[in-house]
């Protein structure tokens, strides 16, 4: 199988992954619900990946990839790609989907205590955020748009901890409205504040 093909069969079965996520869950998810999502034959899934759990963390290190790539498209000038940033994964989208997928991702992430491989990976998952969060602050000190003693570790962490909570609680108490609360207060108290006053 050539290294295109290979890529291939490799993002048709992390789609079909986020698919048997969605409609199962963790908890219920299978690799026969996955492979009944995968339009090659079940062989193939069973040939790229031994188990449920193999599965999962490359879907885990996907999810991150295309993160990693999303971040990417953020533009502007530092205050305003913070805000960007926080919008986009603080607030769940609407999306029925989106909202399967967090949940069970939430699952996974509940797991990882007792599975070393999963903590692992999710603890990368969460060095990004936070990396990128005191990048964009640090590129603000330098540019002039955030105050010179603003942390960016500080901030980031604080973004990073609200982003965890706002949408564990919109997720498992169905509080709608609290990751969007969030989402302004991140902005109120915590952007707002590092941001350099000017005389306009």
């Amino acid at each position: 199988m050539g290294n295109d093909e290979q890529s291939e069969t490799h993002a048709e079965i992390m789609e079909a992954t986020y698919r048997a996520l969605c409609e199962h869950g963790y908890a219920s998810l299978t690799m026969q619900n996955i492979a009944d999502k995968f339009e090659k034959s079940k062989g193939l899934l069973h040939y790229h990946f031994d188990s449920k759990e193999e599965l999962l963390i490359a879907f885990i290190d996907y999810l991150l990839s295309e993160f990693e790539q999303d971040i990417a498209s953020i533009e502007g000038p530092p205050d305003k790609k913070l805000d960007e940033f926080i919008e986009r994964f603080v607030v769940v989208a609407d999306a029925d989907d989106r909202q399967a997928l967090h949940l069970a991702l939430l699952e996974l992430r509940a797991q990882s205590p007792f599975n070393d491989r999963f903590r692992e990976h999710l603890a990368r998952s969460d060095t990004i955020v936070r990396d990128t969060v005191a990048e964009i602050v640090r590129d603000g000190i330098t540019q002039g748009v955030f105050r010179a003693d603003a942390e960016p570790e500080v901030v980031a962490q604080l973004v990073l901890a609200s982003m965890d909570g706002a949408r564990t609680r919109g997720l498992t108490i169905g509080d709608e409205t609290y990751p969007a609360a969030v989402s302004d207060a991140l902005n109120e108290y915590v952007i707002d504040d590092i941001l350099v006053e000017t005389n306009e």
